[in-house]
């Protein structure tokens, strides 16, 4: 199997989500008479780069990440180009061949990951994500900060897909 890397690259100019910390790697430690290994302390919030949300980041009762399936995150993924889309849809789904593990490639992969953050990045709509766990998806990957729009009424889109145990991807480099 081809191993792709898709995440992007945590740095200290690594935009952070509005309001969370930067990333900070501080040395802790360096080789020398003292020390026989080099040593650093990383701080940053869980929102910075690439990262998966599990149940629990919007379910009071659901999964933390560590209870939940780790095998969803290796393998076949079907990645779909919606550049130049801001707001994906279960219409412009349908028809399509899914796998359990989706990919959206959008605007946002062009996007250097110092570049300011843009509220009006792409996201998925609450009826694609309906449609996306009626469909059998398990995993879906964006590149976008979140799968859902900035501010979204009442995070649908994380409700939909985390309560039906469906793994986010978020902050891809596709």
């Amino acid at each position: 199997m081809e191993w792709i890397d898709a995440s992007m690259p945590l740095e200290a100019e690594t935009t952070p989500w509005p309001g969370d910390p930067s990333f900070e790697l501080t040395p802790l430690g360096r080789i020398g008479k003292e020390r026989s290994s080099n040593t650093s302390k990383i701080s940053l919030g869980v929102h910075t780069g690439t990262h998966v949300d599990a149940p629990w980041h919007y379910e009071p009762d659901g999964k933390r990440l560590h209870e939940v399936d780790s095998s969803l995150y290796f393998g076949e993924a079907l990645v779909l180009d919606f550049t130049g889309v801001r707001r994906i849809t279960a219409e412009m789904l349908r028809g399509r061949r899914l796998l359990k593990r989706l990919l959206f490639k959008t605007s946002a992969s062009e996007r250097p990951h110092d570049a300011p953050f843009d509220e009006q990045f792409p996201a998925i709509t609450g009826d694609a994500a309906a449609y996306l766990v009626e469909q059998g998806v398990r995993l879906v990957g964006i590149d976008s900060p979140s799968i859902g729009a900035f501010k979204e009424p009442g995070r649908d889109t994380h409700h939909i897909l985390l309560r039906a145990e469906t793994l986010i991807v978020e902050n891809l480099r596709l």
